[in-house]
């Protein structure tokens, strides 16, 4: 603590930043971590690895099933209106969610839906003819011929046919891409990338700008949500392949879905770990972060404990290592500064999300005390293939306080794929 103090003075003092995070020396290594230089002077770490296959899987069109296994016909209606009010229809084919066996799922038959979402969040969806959650407002119950015809703001139509298949270890047309969020590193991911690594799959996990072993730029505009966009657009076209699945934790799930939206024909599947709601990013005016770097670095300390209590559900030796190893929390506090104020994505709204037609699983721990659990049930009501698990012993850090049900869990929806056939879009309403 006297040593932060110190620290924050000399900062006042000289005008400097302590603990900028630089890269190593070496460029390429034999460990699997490499350096990217996505931009002059800005460079990332980068664990990739990339099984050696004796006799790998042919192409995904030339397994069993024939080339129409597992289409889905994503076909969708959102209509925005001046009040905010955003209906969707759903008009495609149903996916069943039995073959993922995922309680607190909301992967149930999307099939001739049609959700009258309010823009307020705080607002309780109503429950559907079967108990279904999210498939309906108060609005929902006046009959048709009473409502008052309205012109809409915006209308947005989705038709389109996407092959969801199972992604094994084995095919060599798949990665897995691995994206953490504020204050984390690479290193949160260890538990998932040994064990999808020992399963045969290629694997790629970054470190962003400021944290980890990545080059911390010395100007605020470096880590802006933009910009940090831009440097996972550059990992992901290096490493890109036919079939790409994102796991994204935390803040490091918007990039996910930025890329989803940028890149739908090589998106294959998303995983979105504690991410929250369906919301255009914007930097909070009264938050402890806008304060002075040096105020904020005194405060490290502090702010390190906030985060071990508010981030696992039990706070003893075994978490506190974990958040050692995982590097976790670990970044100067200019980069913790510049990195919260500089999340403003206004495009990523409710509808940005409703237009992804991308199989999408959500991941929450229970006791997460930064990200609500209404909030990914909001995004499993707006987006339209999603599952949702609750992992009742997690808390914020999931994928490192249980990361056996974590790993589990997400095999499980990797290997997935529909049973339904695209047909003709006919359906039961939720």
């Amino acid at each position: 603590m006297l040593n932060s103090i110190t620290d924050g003075l000399l900062c006042c003092l000289m005008g400097k930043t302590t603990n900028a995070v630089g890269p190593l020396d070496s460029v390429e290594s034999s460990n699997g971590y490499s350096f990217m230089e996505v931009k002059p002077g800005r460079i990332l770490r980068v664990r990739h690895s990339m099984p050696h296959r004796l006799a790998p899987e042919g192409p995904e069109e030339t397994q069993p099933g024939g080339p129409e296994r597992g289409t889905v016909h994503c076909k969708r209606k959102i209509t925005v209106y001046r009040n905010g009010q955003l209906v969707i229809e759903n008009l495609g084919d149903a996916v069943r969610s039995e073959i993922l066996h995922c309680q607190n799922s909301s992967g149930e038959p999307n099939s001739t839906v049609e959700l009258e979402l309010s823009d307020l969040a705080s607002q309780a969806p109503a429950q559907g003819p079967a108990g279904t959650p999210g498939c309906g407002t108060r609005e929902a119950a006046t009959a048709p011929g009473k409502r008052r015809k309205r012109k809409p703001k915006k209308v947005i139509n989705i038709d389109c046919k996407k092959q969801i298949t199972s992604c094994k270890g084995t095919h060599s047309d798949v990665v897995l891409f691995f994206i953490h969020g504020v204050g984390g590193s690479l290193d949160i991911w260890k538990e998932q990338l040994d064990f999808f690594a020992k399963l045969g799959y290629e694997v790629v996990a970054p470190d962003l700008a400021g944290h980890g072993c990545s080059s911390a730029p010395q100007i605020a505009a470096a880590y802006t949500f933009y910009a940090l966009a831009e440097d996972m657009r550059a990992v992901f076209k290096r490493y890109a392949k036919k079939r790409n699945i994102l796991i994204g934790h935390s803040y490091g799930v918007s990039f996910c879905t930025f890329l989803a939206h940028e890149y739908p024909d090589l998106v294959h599947k998303v995983i979105m770990i504690n991410g929250g709601g369906p919301t255009a990013l914007e930097p909070s005016l009264c938050s402890i972060f806008n304060m002075p770097t040096c105020v904020l670095h005194c405060l490290s300390p502090c702010l390190a404990w906030s985060f071990l209590k508010a981030g696992f559900a039990r706070q003893g030796a075994k978490e506190k290592q974990l958040l050692k190893e995982g590097n976790a929390f670990n970044v100067s506090s200019f980069v913790l500064r510049a990195m919260m104020s500089g999340q403003y994505w206004p495009e990523g709204d409710e509808v940005y999300h409703a237009e992804l037609a991308v199989p999408v699983l959500l991941v929450h721990g229970m006791h997460d005390k930064f990200v609500p659990v209404e909030e990914d049930q909001r995004m499993a009501e707006i987006l339209l293939i999603a599952f949702l698990k609750v992992i009742d012993e997690g808390s914020h850090m999931v994928m490192m306080e249980c990361p056996e049900t974590v790993n589990t869990l997400l095999h499980e929806f990797i290997l997935w794929e529909p049973e339904t056939p695209a047909g003709d879009g006919q359906g039961e309403k939720k």
